[in-house]
């Protein structure tokens, strides 16, 4: 990289420190004055009337990206194992660079390796069908040689990662923190096992860029970009996979919904998207015929039946709670509820609810009536 093109990355660097940006406008801005290098020498006022935007705004630009150290960012995400790409790198992902509005910058943890992906998207507060379901379909990719896409959210984005790492597949976790805030705190080691496994963790935050409630929505729009298709397994009106969805839409990307009860208050997105012309899902294959056709080739056959989860393998790596509840569910012929598991065990309620969580995202086990059973 030439000294031009790396003062041009810096730059780039700093002024995604810009908080609350929208990188359309960025790019705008950066498409009036030929760069980021050019963007910063600038003087707000002169920025607020030749971009078109608030005065108040450029003075904030100009403070904000003034007091950004790029240097220190790049040292921070080398230390942490991290890439840092922008537009200007031929190792941006290509799908990512065609959307209305790429990131400026993206930090990358592991490997975006250059394979088909879908995204599997849900609600964080699935249903046991909902966590089989993208567990399910999660396997299934990950045979196909699909990687898998998500939030690293719990709930439904936190089956499909766990169920494509467990089958030995790439999964893609997109964050809506820096890479050295990794959110919820709890998929700390799942994180760990996606870049272990060949995936990657991937933000446009700087490195310690804590969790924001604004950030989430923009990310969306990175695991979509990332895709050729996205999937809706479970999710409200105001779930952010819904949000994912109408990203994916708007960047010409395939959309496709898991069909769900309809007395189920987290089917109805889905159900909705089904009535509006998505694709139905019942397994892998659905997902993979969406894809352009240059896209196929290489890819293994999709399993015509589902995928079995390795068990003993994953009892070796399930947490000791999670494989306690597992051995006194496995003792009952008829397995245990939720209640019954508190009583026997004589645990919280909270800490048999993340026990059975784990359990049920590792496709260990099942619900029946309320009942847990072991799933094979």
């Amino acid at each position: 990289m030439g000294a031009k093109t790396e003062t041009e990355k810096l730059a780039r660097v700093r002024l995604n420190f810009f908080a609350c940006h929208k990188s359309d406008w960025l790019l705008r801005l950066l498409d009036i004055y030929g760069g980021a290098a050019e963007l910063l020498k600038r003087p707000p006022a002169e920025i607020a009337a030749e971009g078109g935007v608030m005065p108040e705004t450029a003075e904030r630009l100009a403070a904000q990206t003034a007091a950004a150290d790029p240097g220190k960012e790049l040292l921070a995400a080398e230390k942490a194992g991290a890439a840092v790409l922008t537009s200007l790198d031929e190792a941006y992902p290509e799908l990512l660079r065609k959307i209305y509005d790429p990131p400026l910058v993206i930090y990358v943890r592991g490997a975006l390796a250059p394979v088909p992906a879908a995204a599997v998207v849900g609600t964080r507060k699935a249903t046991p069908y909902g966590l089989r379901t993208a567990a399910r379909l999660a396997r299934e990719l990950a045979a196909s040689g699909v990687a898998v896409a998500s939030g690293l959210a719990r709930g439904i984005d936190t089956a499909a990662h766990q169920a494509a790492v467990e089958a030995g597949g790439v999964t893609w976790a997109v964050l809506g923190s820096g890479l050295n805030a990794v959110y919820p705190v709890e998929n700390k080691k799942l994180a760990g096992k996606i870049v272990e496994s060949g995936g990657a963790l991937v933000s446009e935050f700087p490195m310690n860029k804590g969790p924001m409630q604004a950030n989430f929505p923009r990310r969306n729009r990175i695991i979509s970009g990332l895709t050729l298709a996205t999937v809706v397994v479970e999710g409200g009106f105001e779930s952010g996979a819904l949000i994912t969805a109408r990203f994916a839409l708007e960047q010409g990307r395939e959309v496709l919904a898991v069909p769900g009860p309809v007395d189920s208050a987290v089917s109805r997105g889905p159900n909705y998207f089904i009535r509006n012309g998505a694709s139905p899902v019942e397994n892998a294959g659905d997902i993979v015929a969406s894809f352009p056709p240059e896209y196929l080739f290489g890819l293994k056959a999709c399993p015509t039946e589902p995928v079995a989860s390795p068990s003993e393998a994953v009892l070796k790596s399930v947490s000791p709670d999670a494989l306690e509840a597992y051995r006194a569910i496995a003792a009952e012929d008829g397995g245990l509820n939720a209640d019954e598991l508190t009583a026997k065990l004589s645990w919280q309620v909270q800490r048999a609810a993340a026990a059975l969580f784990e359990l049920e995202t590792s496709s260990l086990l099942v619900s029946r009536g309320g009942r847990y059973c072991r799933a094979h």
